[in-house]
């Protein structure tokens, strides 16, 4: 392929991410018009990644941290958005990464985009840890600006509900974006900043 076809290839591919609806939502039954796509989701990491970086100074290269955070969903324009009550984690990554090396392929690029993207799963350097987090983080802080969206009496067919450890934490009363965000702070390993910040997401109102 041409330079041209290759640049519309890969634009269009990634363009599908703007449509795709982000599962875990959907599966929660979250009562809002519209609801947060992949393409959003990535943005907000993104974002997300700056802040973090300018206010608790972080010792990493922010812009390979942005960098891969922008396609560490590619996978999904393939393989859609697989939760990790869907799927084993080792069988997702075995799919994601023959997708994300079939979309990058074509690309001058590519081959250093797909050791980029790999970085970020295997969470070993500073970055990766990093933009790993941030990632995860987004998610919690998305769950409490879902809250008043969500009706936990309604939550027919919806598998996650069911899960051993969400039920855990449901039934100490915790509300839905409290039990969301404790889950993350129980399963993911925050260093002392972005558990600082979980924890304001948790205590606080942070509509206004």
């Amino acid at each position: 392929m041409t330079k041209e076809e290759n640049v519309i290839r890969y634009y269009v591919i990634c363009n599908k991410l703007k449509d795709t609806i982000r599962t875990g939502w959907k599966d929660w039954n979250v009562q809002k018009e519209r609801i947060e796509s992949v393409a959003e989701h990535i943005f907000g990491t993104q974002m997300l990644a700056i802040a973090m970086k300018s206010e608790f100074d972080y010792d990493i290269d922010i812009m390979k941290v942005v960098f891969m955070l922008a396609i560490h969903e590619l996978g999904e324009t393939i393989i859609g958005d697989l939760t990790q009550f869907q799927i084993s984690k080792e069988e997702k990554m075995k799919i994601e990464h023959d997708a994300v090396h079939n979309i990058l392929r074509d690309l001058v690029d590519g081959e250093e985009l797909e050791k980029l993207f790999l970085e970020f799963d295997e969470k070993k350097t500073k970055e990766a840890i990093f933009a790993y987090n941030c990632d995860k983080l987004e998610c919690d802080i998305q769950s409490k600006l879902y809250e008043k969206y969500v009706d936990l009496n309604k939550q027919e067919g919806n598998t996650t509900f069911n899960n051993f450890e969400v039920q855990a934490l449901l039934k100490d009363n915790n509300s839905f974006s409290d039990m969301w965000i404790k889950f993350g702070q129980k399963k993911y390993n925050y260093d002392e900043n972005f558990m600082a910040v979980s924890n304001y997401v948790l205590n606080n109102d942070i509509e206004n």
